[in-house]
């Protein structure tokens, strides 16, 4: 069983995961409504990853037009928007 983030952790993730393009606020917000009391280390690992991207490149994932590749094919970042593109 992987271990799970602790609630400073999971603070500190929120506010980094905030994003400037509504849509993908959207994502995220459903994502931590649904996940955030069994999120992973990995997991939260993986969100980091796709925050570094450019709201328009993230939200080219989350609507699933692009997928991941080169340095986003990694088995926590594609965990990750797997969670994300799930319909509310």
């Amino acid at each position: 069983m992987e271990a799970l983030i602790d609630e400073r952790a999971l603070s500190k993730l929120r506010w980094r995961c905030r994003r400037g393009l509504l849509e993908n606020d959207l994502f995220i917000e459903r994502f931590f409504k649904r996940h955030a009391a069994q999120l992973t280390e990995d997991q939260a690992q993986g969100l980091l990853i796709l925050m570094d991207l450019s709201d328009n490149d993230l939200l080219d994932l989350l609507l699933a037009r692009q997928e991941p590749a080169g340095e986003l094919e990694r088995d926590d970042v594609v965990q990750v928007l797997r969670m994300m593109r799930v319909p509310a």
